[in-house]
């Protein structure tokens, strides 16, 4: 599976972003997706995963209620809605996939190349 995030950019506190990543060459459907960020200096960190139907999904502690995991497998494509955007939420953010939901990033296979987020105060 080959994954293509994007989506980030430059937003100022309170606002919203949503990530995209694509999926292709494999059924992307056959796989559960996550979404990874990490800041500058410290660990890749666990932010959100769903199941390879979207029928399940889990949060970091941190963002639960503030963003939202979705999939469209019509579209190949994992979404991360994000909203209330605070400056700790500024991070590379990665989507990563695999058989099977995990919340552990060495668990994950696939790996898509990383969109930042900048959060302004």
């Amino acid at each position: 599976v080959q994954l293509q995030a994007s989506g980030g950019g430059l937003v100022q506190a309170a606002g919203s972003l949503r990530l995209s990543c694509v999926a292709s060459g494999r059924t992307f459907s056959n796989y559960a997706a996550a979404w990874f960020r990490q800041a500058p200096g410290k660990e890749r960190e666990f932010v959100a995963n769903i199941n390879w139907g979207g029928s399940s999904t889990y949060y970091a502690g941190s963002v639960k209620g503030q963003f939202t995991i979705s999939r469209d497998n019509a579209k190949n494509t994992v979404y991360l809605q994000m909203n209330s955007l605070k400056p700790e939420d500024t991070a590379v953010y990665y989507c990563a996939s695999r058989v099977g939901v995990r919340v552990n990033y060495a668990q994950y296979d696939y790996w898509g190349q990383g969109t930042l987020v900048t959060v302004s105060s």
